[in-house]
């Protein structure tokens, strides 16, 4: 199912080249726009809220890249282009596919800022991580599996973070509620 999926979207590839060139920028740079405009949004959002949102951001990008890399070092899954025929469109080194770091990293970015600044935001980042990850299929460098696995390694990441703020948070009122009960 995987190579299948796979399979229909890469073999459109290399057919069309203004196509082919928009789907390789995207593969390549469209992580850093997606990067230029997360950072935009958490800089507007500094003015007028805590530096907590940048820290919960970095702290969700940080699990969901360590958890990565542990689910790399247990993965066997290579590349497409080292077992299948393929329309490799752009360059990359061999190696294992699974998951995808520019889908871990994009994911993790637009779910914790949708997460945790604003959902229009989140959405709009969660739209440009989904066409970075539809290009590095088309570009014969993922298959769909590893694409998927990013988006959950970042969807769980600001899951864990969200839920560790929240006991945080809850910890810090009952201490600060049973310190002010126990001035008066």
């Amino acid at each position: 199912m995987n190579y299948h999926l796979f399979h229909l979207i890469n073999a459109a590839a290399g057919h069309h080249d203004p196509l082919d060139d928009v789907l390789e920028w995207c593969a390549v740079w469209l992580i850093y726009l997606l990067g230029a405009l997360a950072a935009v949004a958490l800089l507007l959002a500094l003015r007028s809220r805590s530096w907590s949102i940048l820290v919960r951001v970095g702290a969700s990008l940080a699990l969901a890249f360590v958890v990565g890399q542990v689910v790399a070092l247990a993965s066997t899954e290579v590349r497409p282009f080292q077992t299948h025929p393929v329309h490799q469109l752009i360059p990359h080194d061999p190696g294992g596919s699974l998951p995808s770091d520019h889908a871990t990293a994009a994911f993790a970015v637009a779910f914790a800022v949708g997460v945790f600044l604003s959902w229009r935001w989140g959405l709009l980042l969660s739209v440009l991580a989904t066409v970075i990850g539809f290009a590095r299929v088309w570009s014969g460098v993922h298959y769909p599996t590893d694409i998927l696995a990013g988006a959950v390694i970042g969807a769980g990441a600001v899951l864990i973070i969200a839920l560790a703020v929240r006991v945080f948070d809850r910890r810090a009122h009952q201490h600060r509620s049973g310190a002010a009960a126990s001035h008066h």
